[in-house]
């Protein structure tokens, strides 16, 4: 029995409502800010679980229209592509690209350990494909968007499934991060460079130009992103068109955020648009927001019955892959203390978000002092770049098993 009807602007209010209680919740309760769980999960998480319990009683509390769930998903991929300039990748050359690679022959082992731990428990193998790196390196706005081709080649429940090991993810990224590199760092003996000033953001802030600070000046540049992104959405539904064609399982938003990269890349070349990397930002972060509030809140928390054992399995091997996995990091990013420093952002964004890595690698160096170089590289590659890699990597082992 359906208590309430929504249409697409009304679901859409709702979800903004849900938003700001994830925030009202963070407020409240702090350790969810500590852990850098993001308040549109924090909001549509509650709201899912109220759906559960009605959904014990028989009883569905509110039916909504989540037609615009996939232009807001769209959306935010597309302002990754168009801050994605390749000119960031030559602020920090070599150690950028070695980072990167690292991040992606990890996301490839991700996948190949969940699909094993799929296989031990009898379980569609692109299970394992979805509680890798989909939802671990991806985070939850990757896991969602690929949710609906997951569920198209047989992994019911796949976007609950995706939620739940995002979350997991966030949760043991943030808690296991600041310790295993602590330890690295005491058994090397290691120390911050002499001389140098800390860095308090990522690779982007250092490449902008001034923005312009009158209301008309960000108005216009507000502007200007906002009309290259519904841009590079329409011209990208074309290039997925295309790669329907020809047979290949694609997200609906790599199209736009290809788009996005190129008409980035020429105006870093021509100077003929002058993209705001802040307004980009804004928008996106906002487009993200109202997505993953109204996905959250339309999940169906009943479907993950019978998979919570091989989700944590998952889980735990994942953490232990990860902790091993930053030896060849430290070693390959330099063996100082900024590699070290690499390392606990590399956990943080390989089992969750940005914002884990540069939260432990903000608590490192509030410890044992500046990091600079770490807080180039690592938001540069998890931030942006991975984001195209990561989705190369998905694509690959879903037609591999279509």
């Amino acid at each position: 029995m359906i208590q309430l009807q929504l249409d697409a602007v009304e679901t859409l209010a709702f979800g903004g409502v849900v938003l700001f209680a994830g925030y009202a919740l963070c407020r409240l309760i702090p350790v969810l800010g500590r852990y850098n769980i993001p308040e549109p999960v924090v909001g549509g998480l509650v709201m899912a679980l109220i759906a559960l319990v009605a959904y014990r009683f028989d009883t569905t509390l509110v039916a909504f229209d989540t037609s615009l769930q996939q232009p807001l998903m769209v959306a935010f991929f597309t302002t990754v592509g168009v801050n994605a300039s390749l000119a960031l990748l030559r602020v920090s050359g070599r150690q950028v690209m070695v980072f990167l690679a690292l991040a992606s022959v990890f996301a490839v082992l991700q996948n190949l350990l969940g699909i094993s731990v799929a296989s031990a428990f009898g379980l569609h193998p692109l299970f394992g494909v979805l509680a890798g790196s989909t939802t671990l390196t991806g985070g939850p706005a990757t896991g969602l968007a690929f949710a609906p081709l997951f569920e198209q080649a047989g992994v019911a429940g796949a976007e609950s499934i995706a939620i739940s090991s995002a979350m997991a993810g966030i949760i043991c990224g943030g808690v296991i991060g600041g310790p295993v590199i602590t330890l690295l760092i005491r058994r090397f003996k290691l120390r911050p460079e002499s001389g140098v000033a800390g860095v308090s953001g990522g690779g982007a802030a250092t490449l902008q130009a001034e923005e312009p600070q009158d209301d008309a000046g960000r108005e216009f540049a507000a502007l200007k992103s906002i009309v290259i992104i519904l841009i590079a959405m329409w011209a990208g539904s074309w290039v997925g068109q295309g790669f329907a064609a020809l047979g290949l399982t694609l997200p609906a938003y790599i199209g736009a955020m290809l788009v996005g990269a190129l008409i980035r890349n020429i105006d870093d070349y021509t100077g003929w648009i002058g993209l705001s990397v802040r307004s980009t930002d804004v928008i996106g972060n906002v487009a993200l927001a109202m997505f993953l509030a109204v996905a959250l809140m339309n999940l169906r928390l009943w479907e993950l019955a019978g998979l919570a054992l091989p989700l944590m399995v998952n889980l735990a091997l994942q953490i232990v892959l990860v902790v091993l996995f930053c030896i060849p990091v430290f070693r390959l990013m330099g063996r100082d203390y900024d590699a070290a420093v690499m390392g606990g952002g590399f956990i943080g964004f390989m089992l969750g978000t940005t914002a884990n890595a540069m939260a432990v690698m903000r608590t490192l160096v509030e410890r044992y002092g500046a990091a600079p170089r770490a807080f180039l590289v690592a938001p540069l590659v998890g931030a942006f770049f991975i984001d195209f890699t990561n989705a190369l990597i998905i694509t690959g082992f879903l037609n591999l098993w279509e």
